[in-house]
């Protein structure tokens, strides 16, 4: 959520920045709401007030053998004013929360305007692998050495599921270890989340209200009336960044530095490329989220930090990738800037994203009230979110097979994911 302070104070300028994320808004009709609402509040306030110091007085007059009826008569009038002022003071702050949380974040100055036309490439590991054979595709290869069963997948989940067997499960577990044993190297805690979250969790990370409709929804029939709902986690970032909702932090225990694996549920509603089938896009895959909570002035270090990790973590693959800086249109509501690692896949021609380290500076903070206590002023302030995939394996997976095929179909195995492999180096056709 953004700072209502800096709205009321340079509307203009927020306008402005909001405008190179791709949204147009005029704060005039807010500003005015927002100073009718402030002035009735503080009317209400006088006269509850008033009501508070008649009510003291009344039974003294009574004692003392004085009519009170005028007073009574008044206090009944403003019993009912107040009454009213308390019901449209409802409605305003209601319309008022509405407005500001349907708001995304603002653009980060080094962010460019516009959509992913815009984004720029700012650093390149590896180069392009050249075949002096025929590659095959992801779908064909994981079919063919048995690593993955689509149909089976389909037949228990529907389409945009699959099974993962034999040594494709033990090369998705490895992948997980991997990923793991380096964040807790790396001296972040390890946690295991729930799956099922509660609508607050949804508003803090900045995903709902807006976009509620995109997840699984456990109690569809509530979700249609009220905001009581219950849904499966679209990534651990969602469960993450609620760890500490309403809590006021210890400023010396900040960073707080998190990871957790869980598998990710998206509905992914509407068409997709038809080069995007097999595993690049499904309903269910596995990720580990890695997730810092900062100070402000240790936000920049934080971000250089998460993209280095993922960076490495690709590195260690030996996969050949790229790092992006994404426009502001291109990067999610929550978020101030995003750095996207994208992996080549060759049958595509394309890179893929396998993680997107992003800054949500205190926008996030700000909606599950998540405060620190500041040693140099003793107020509270919001801490900063920060967030990376570390990493996701749907398309690392596919990346993997690919840019390590061989031309008699086998599998060369990473050599980070061996031991994992029970030292197994080759995945050939059974």
């Amino acid at each position: 959520m953004l700072d209502l302070v800096m709205i009321r104070k340079h509307p203009e300028e927020v306008a402005a920045l909001l405008a190179r994320k791709g949204v147009e808004i005029d704060f005039t009709d807010f500003l005015a709401a927002d100073e009718e609402r402030r002035s009735l509040i503080y009317k209400n306030e006088q006269l509850k007030a008033e009501r508070n110091r008649t009510s003291a007085e009344i039974p003294k007059l009574k004692k003392a053998g004085e009519d009170t009826s005028a007073l009574l008569e008044r206090m009944r009038e403003v019993g009912e004013e107040i009454r009213v002022n308390d019901e449209t003071l409802a409605r305003m702050q209601s319309e008022h929360e509405e407005f500001l949380a349907s708001l995304p974040n603002i653009p980060a100055d080094d962010v460019p305007a516009g959509g992913k036309e815009n984004n720029e490439v700012v650093a390149v590991y590896g180069e392009k692998r050249e075949f002096d054979f025929e590659p095959k595709h992801h779908v064909d290869l994981v079919t063919d050495l048995g690593l993955i069963d689509y149909p089976r997948g389909a037949k228990l989940g529907g389409s945009g599921f699959w099974i993962y067997t034999g040594d494709g499960a033990r090369l998705e577990w490895a992948l997980l270890n991997y990923f793991m044993s380096q964040h807790l190297a790396d001296g972040y805690e390890m946690v295991l989340l729930p799956h099922i979250l509660n609508y607050e969790c949804g508003f803090t990370a900045g995903q709902f209200p807006k976009f509620a409709i995109d997840v699984f929804h456990l109690d569809a029939d509530v979700f249609e009336k009220s905001k009581d709902f219950r849904f499966l986690l679209p990534t651990a970032e969602t469960a993450l960044v609620n760890l500490h909702r309403d809590e006021i932090l210890n400023e010396e225990d900040l960073p707080l530095k998190y990871f957790g694996y869980t598998p990710c549920y998206r509905r992914e509603a509407g068409s997709h490329g038809a080069n995007e089938r097999g595993m690049i896009r499904g309903h269910q895959f596995n990720k580990v989220e890695i997730f810092q909570f900062t100070r402000p002035d240790q936000a920049e270090e934080a971000l250089d930090e998460l993209i280095g990790k993922a960076e490495k973590l690709v590195k260690g693959l030996g996969l050949h990738f790229r790092t992006s800086r994404l426009a502001a249109e291109d990067c999610s509501a929550s978020m101030r800037r995003t750095f996207d690692i994208e992996v080549w896949i060759p049958s595509m021609g394309d890179y893929k994203e396998v993680s997107s380290a992003s800054d949500a500076g205190d926008y996030q903070a700000r909606r599950g009230n998540i405060r620190y206590r500041s040693s140099e002023t003793g107020k509270t302030e919001f801490v900063h979110t920060l967030n990376a995939s570390g990493l996701a394996t749907s398309r690392v997976f596919p990346a993997i097979v690919e840019q390590m095929q061989r031309s008699d179909g086998s599998v060369v195995i990473p050599e980070v994911l061996r031991p994992w492999m029970g030292g197994q180096e080759i995945i050939s056709a059974r």
